[in-house]
């Protein structure tokens, strides 16, 4: 197997799936599904010919690179292994990555060295409309090429497991599946073990959303809001689902850059209404200093494609972090009627990281806008890099955030996935002899993928 000491870039992907292919003429196929709106190529590696097919979507978002690494690393497997091909009578359809545009403009960090910080500075993640997994306005009506290239993909292919690869930058690692597969749950906990993954037990992702063990959850029906409702607790439609008409068990495996050891902890917490209040305060606090920094910076920044590109994450954020500490707050009605569920240990820490990941991703998003522009006529450029440096020791030394070598997160992801595998099959091999009430219900995915 290939080692893998750092991320692949786009270019990296597409060259070392041709290899592969070069090598496996008989195997092995690589072809483009698609062209992004920047013009690069949408690449397929297919390894296989059984008539099961499995479909795995690498780099749905632009910072969580390790998918492509995943996708390679199970490319290789496949090419070793009959019984995942032949044994199973499957096919492999890799997508390499859906979103090479953003991925292209996170390569300041993808190569290390691999410290907080230097992520924070060349983060870069579209805004919430133009993340290609979303159909906000539903599948017949996506806008984003990238979108309706994998759409088409999953129609021709009509696979019996997809997986989405997501990574989480500083947390653990976690499970969302659109159908129960019994089992999961103590794969994850074995692989996490071997591999020291600490495991997510209490997830923002999957605060309201049915537990069906420890860090794997169900992806609940849709539940009709804006946006930002949509972020903070619900759901709206999307391509993980978009296949549930072909019997498609979907699983989301998210993998950490990061990992902390508090989000494994299920224990009940000391006073929970305390650090809540703490966390909202602080989410509160933080937002008022970005925004009064973006408004001194606005009126210095050029026109153009590459400004609105950063802006428009940065006013995502800025949008719905006061929605957040309105709903984690104990003494603050957020409108909304739904109190939060009762909270462990790994919930509360998993809420301050999660208030620490999005003013830190907005104060990075306004330092490139600021050195973008080429002078700082505001002065706003010291004091985002003390903010970028506090929040990032905050990770480090407050959360106890240690870096996990790209090599453990990409096999971790590898094993969940190949665990999907082996019990999405049971799970098709099952439903086909009795059925499954309420296959064919409407389901639904949250807009905020951490």
């Amino acid at each position: 197997m290939t080692p893998l000491l750092r991320y692949p870039t786009a270019d990296e992907l597409g060259a070392r799936a041709a290899a592969l292919a070069a090598r496996h003429p008989g195997t092995a196929r690589l072809r483009r599904v698609g062209t992004s709106r920047a013009g690069a190529p949408l690449w397929l590696l297919a390894v296989g010919h059984g008539s099961r097919q499995a479909l795995v979507v690498a780099g749905p978002h632009a910072n969580e690179p390790v998918g492509g690494a995943t996708a390679l690393r199970l490319a290789e497997r496949a090419l070793a292994d009959p019984r995942l091909t032949e044994g199973a009578d499957a096919t492999w359809n890799l997508l390499l990555c859906l979103d090479p545009d953003g991925l292209r403009r996170n390569e300041g960090w993808l190569s290390g060295p691999y410290t907080l910080g230097r992520y924070a500075r060349h983060f870069y993640r579209p805004g919430f409309l133009e993340q290609p997994e979303w159909l906000p306005d539903g599948a017949a009506r996506a806008a984003l090429p990238e979108t309706r290239a994998l759409l088409a993909l999953q129609d021709e292919l009509r696979p019996f497991l997809q997986c989405s690869l997501h990574g989480v930058d500083v947390g653990g690692g976690f499970v969302e599946v659109t159908h129960h597969l019994p089992g999961l749950p103590q794969r994850l906990a074995h692989t996490a073990a071997r591999l020291g993954i600490p495991r997510e037990l209490g997830p923002y992702d999957a605060l309201y959303w049915p537990e069906l063990g420890p860090a794997v959850y169900r992806i609940p029906p849709p539940r009709r809001g804006d946006l930002t409702e949509a972020i903070t607790e619900a759901a709206v439609e999307s391509t993980w689902c978009h296949p549930n008409r072909y019997g498609t068990v979907t699983a989301v495996v998210e993998a950490p850059m990061w990992g902390v050891a508090a989000v494994a902890d299920g224990s009940p917490p000391g006073d929970p209404q305390a650090v809540l209040r703490r966390v909202s305060l602080g989410l509160r606090r933080d937002t008022r200093t970005l925004r009064l920094l973006l408004a001194r910076i606005r009126p210095h920044l050029a026109a153009g494609p590459d400004t609105d590109r950063l802006l428009a994450p940065v006013e995502d954020y800025l949008l719905i972090c006061p929605r957040l500490a309105d709903t984690w707050d104990p003494d603050t009605d957020d409108g909304t009627g739904r109190p939060l569920p009762p909270l462990s240990t790994s919930h509360l820490t998993t809420l301050r990281i999660t208030a620490r990941r999005l003013v830190l991703r907005t104060a990075g998003l306004l330092q490139q806008l600021v050195r973008g522009a080429g002078r700082d006529p505001a002065g706003a450029l010291p004091e985002l890099e003390r903010l970028l440096d506090a929040w990032c020791a905050d990770y480090r030394d407050g959360c106890a955030a240690r870096w996990i070598p790209v090599a453990r997160q990409a096999e971790y992801q590898a094993r969940m996935v190949l665990a999907a595998f082996e019990l999405a099959g049971r799970h098709a091999s099952a439903l086909s002899r009795s059925g499954e009430s309420g296959w064919g219900a409407p389901a639904a995915v949250p807009m905020h993928r951490e």
